[in-house]
């Protein structure tokens, strides 16, 4: 291997981002269309708000708690594998959901399927990223996870409009065949290591300081029992708890209002416009400002969007929420796989992600089934929007004392 003009017209690294990035979209578009589809199952079953709430959370602590499954396994036999076999579950369930006869078989389609399918595609989708790239991490993994952001945006409104043409069980059908197809194509532009394609992470030529980068890092073991990853841990359970509300209750608590139901929905697009915006700028803007500060400040913006939801009152306001609380969102989503790629490696990035989103996992399922359970008691959400306030603003405590300097691990780049 004597020339390095093949990888200066082309880096595959970016291959791999565009996979990462139709993966999350499919994924998680697909779990956050789940909004459209409350009220139509709310009605088809005859289930409370609550009930029908505790379908996404289940769905949401399976996607994030199963990386600490799926992200070792990638690390031994491939994202490749792993994030089509997700594909392939989150269709399934979406269809099976679409075919469902009760409440029960619900928890059991989406819940199971979705869940399952997310948490086996995410974590190696994203983990993957992190080993192609160094100087360029939080850019790059900013433009993956950004798909998160446009399926917001476009799998909502795609779902709603779906739920009138031909009704929620052909809409889940529908898109559940839609996301598995293209969903496990895209997953096999996944390589694990960029010495599989002759290059070392960005590009650069693949001499033993290259090869290095890619390999280096410490074990799951060794990770866990730091001072950064206990404060990483402890912060996204905080924010969890409050951060995945909106993407259920956003949509009921807009009709609640009389705002109609297509501008309702519109609202969890607006949400994705600002998850994208977050996701692509300000996960690059943390390459120059510093991922670990910029973590601190996506959990106070957080907490600071959620205050104009406790007092939004109309479309407007709701719309600048969305939009706001979507940009903070989405650059927290963005840092994060970077921040811990920083601190502990490249190496076993998968696995250690794959313990750390058990955090988010727990706070998924606690909190959009509790807001749902707490308005079914008041009929109202303002008691779950304050809660929501709070621990995002813990989060952002804890996240200052993760990064200050003495904190930080000498392999930290």
């Amino acid at each position: 291997m004597t020339s390095t003009s093949a990888p200066s017209r082309f880096f595959y690294g970016w291959a791999i981002v565009a996979a990462a990035f139709a993966v999350t979209l499919l994924g998680f578009g697909s779990a956050y269309t789940f909004s459209a589809f409350l009220k139509p199952l709310e009605q088809e079953f005859g289930a409370s708000r609550g009930e029908v709430s505790l379908v996404f959370s289940l769905a949401g602590f399976l996607y994030f708690a199963l990386g600490i499954v799926s992200g070792p396994l990638a690390d031994r036999f491939g994202a490749r594998l792993m994030a089509s076999l997700g594909m392939l579950l989150v269709g399934t369930g979406l269809v099976l959901a679409g075919l469902a006869r009760n409440i029960t078989e619900v928890y059991v389609a989406y819940g199971l399927g979705v869940g399952i399918g997310v948490g086996c595609a995410y974590v190696p989708a994203v983990g993957v990223v992190q080993r192609w790239f160094v100087r360029r991490r939080g850019f790059a993994s900013g433009l993956a996870v950004s798909g998160i952001g446009l399926g917001t945006l476009v799998m909502p409104p795609l779902a709603a409009w779906l739920i009138d043409m031909a009704g929620w069980r052909q809409a889940y059908i529908l898109l559940g065949l839609f996301a598995a197809l293209l969903g496990i194509v895209m997953s096999w532009l996944l390589v694990n290591d960029p010495r599989q394609r002759g290059v070392g992470p960005d590009g650069d030529p693949l001499d033993a300081a290259a090869g290095k980068n890619a390999a280096q890092g410490i074990t799951v073991g060794e990770a866990v029992r730091t001072r950064q990853f206990i404060g990483l841990y402890a912060a996204s359970l905080a924010c969890a708890f409050g951060v995945f509300v909106p993407f259920v209750h956003l949509v009921p608590y807009a009709l609640d209002l009389g705002i109609s139901p297509a501008s309702a929905v519109l609202l969890l697009g607006v949400i994705g416009v600002g998850s994208t915006a977050g996701r692509f700028f300000l996960g690059g803007l943390a390459d120059r400002m510093g991922r670990h500060a910029s973590l601190v400040l996506m959990h106070a913006g957080i907490a600071a969007a959620l205050v104009i939801w406790a007092v939004a009152g109309d479309f407007w306001t709701l719309a600048l929420f969305a939009f706001l609380f979507g940009m903070f969102y989405g650059g927290w989503v963005a840092i994060i796989p970077s921040v811990a790629a920083d601190y502990f490696g490249g190496r076993h990035i998968g696995s250690i992600l794959g313990v750390l989103y058990t955090s988010v996992a727990f706070g998924t399922l606690i909190g959009p089934s509790a807001a749902g359970f707490a308005f079914d008691i008041n009929h109202s959400y303002r008691l779950p929007i304050l809660a929501s306030i709070a621990v995002s603003l813990i989060a952002a405590a804890i996240a200052l004392w993760v990064t200050r300097p003495r904190n930080r691990p000498e392999r930290s780049t």
